[in-house]
């Protein structure tokens, strides 16, 4: 046991009455050092017994109280992404690891191999690390997950949303809708009607979001709306590629593509190259995020600014701030994205003119 701990040898709490360590002990009918281990993520606790103190726990709605000894080890922040390899990811560890460093944390990072909901052995080193707090990035936490991080009084932030994120969760993330919207528009206003749409996973809340705002632009200017026009992927080079060879081989293919993200936008230039297209002039790609390699490509891209080391920042202020029991002034902050106009995008290609009618002689 740690000395934050409050441990008693009352009975069971009724209503209104605060849990404290032993009176859980009491109810799970297991030993009070037994239900320190399940707090402090040990493993060296049955799966049963552990699901028996957690759900006493949750029920009990026990709240470890916050408070760290010199033995405690340095103060962190734990970062989980559910996967890395990406610049995308590199922009947000970087603000991180510039929010964190002011304030004298470190940062722990984990990887979930692509999953957007992390496993029970996860959870585990997160609560016998006991950090400061955790910032998660486009992955859910489940219920239980929540509880058991709470219980702790380890705070969370979710960084970039999976899904619909719980009422009283503090979510960071952009205006991905006015991002798709600006996009489009811009296309548009070019003298595009015909635009494609390469997107990330129809499951996943940014996703959908641009894509909403692609399709309010499309309204806005009375084009119609092409189904077929719209694929989704997985935000990364080979999908947009893919994408980008089905889209620009069809007889009737788009004069632009607007791609979900940086990534994508390379991966339908390359496949446009292919083709024996040139970008911008038979068709214009827009990207999304705006990572720094987007300037330094060519044609260099014109693309959808993301304010990645912002939300990073805000978020590991947030989970500072909560650690220190501060309020937050908001628990949902959505920061504005803005269009970034380069080469890669121009005025579709002019129509041949339309043969004569025949004429008989």
């Amino acid at each position: 046991m740690t000395t934050d701990d409050l441990i008693s040898a009352t009975p069971p709490p009724g209503d209104g009455q605060r849990a404290t360590i032993a009176s859980i002990a009491a109810e799970a009918g297991v030993s009070v050092p037994t239900v320190s281990k399940v707090l402090n993520g040990r493993a060296d606790v049955a799966e049963v017994t552990r699901a028996r103190v957690e759900e006493v726990l949750e029920r009990r709605q026990y709240r470890r109280r916050r408070g760290r000894t010199a033995s405690s080890g340095p103060d962190l922040i734990d970062l989980v992404f559910h996967e890395l390899d990406s610049a995308w990811a590199q922009e947000i560890i970087k603000g991180v690891e510039a929010a964190a460093a002011a304030e004298h944390v470190s940062v722990v990072l984990s990887e979930l191999g692509g999953q957007h909901r992390p496993p029970r052995a996860w959870l585990d080193d997160v609560l016998s690390r006991r950090p400061l707090g955790v910032i998660v990035v486009l992955s859910t936490l489940e219920d239980a997950q929540r509880h058991q991080l709470e219980s702790r009084s380890i705070p969370f932030v979710v960084l970039d949303t999976f899904g619909e994120p719980p009422a009283g969760v503090p979510t960071v993330g952009s205006n991905n809708w006015a991002g798709g919207l600006a996009a489009t528009r811009h296309l548009i206003g070019l003298g595009h009607e015909r635009i494609a749409m390469v997107t990330g996973p129809d499951d996943v809340m940014c996703s959908r979001a641009r894509v909403d705002g692609y399709r309010s632009a499309l309204d806005e200017a009375g084009l119609a709306q092409d189904p077929g026009l719209v694929l989704h992927g997985d935000f990364q080079v080979g999908g947009g590629y893919v994408a980008g060879l089905e889209l620009l081989s069809r007889p009737d293919r788009p004069t632009a593509v607007f791609a979900g993200s940086d990534y994508q936008a390379l991966g339908v230039i390359r496949a446009a190259r292919e083709l024996g297209l040139q970008v911008p002039e038979d068709v214009s790609v827009v990207g999304y995020d705006d990572l720094p390699v987007s300037e330094w490509i060519w044609p260099p891209l014109t693309t959808v600014h993301q304010p990645l080391r912002e939300m990073a920042e805000t978020a590991t202020e947030m989970v500072i701030a909560l650690s220190r029991g501060e309020p937050l002034r908001r628990s949902r902050i959505d920061l504005g994205t803005e269009l970034v106009v380069r080469a890669s995008t121009a005025p579709p290609p002019a129509r041949p003119p339309a043969a004569p009618p025949a004429t008989r002689s």
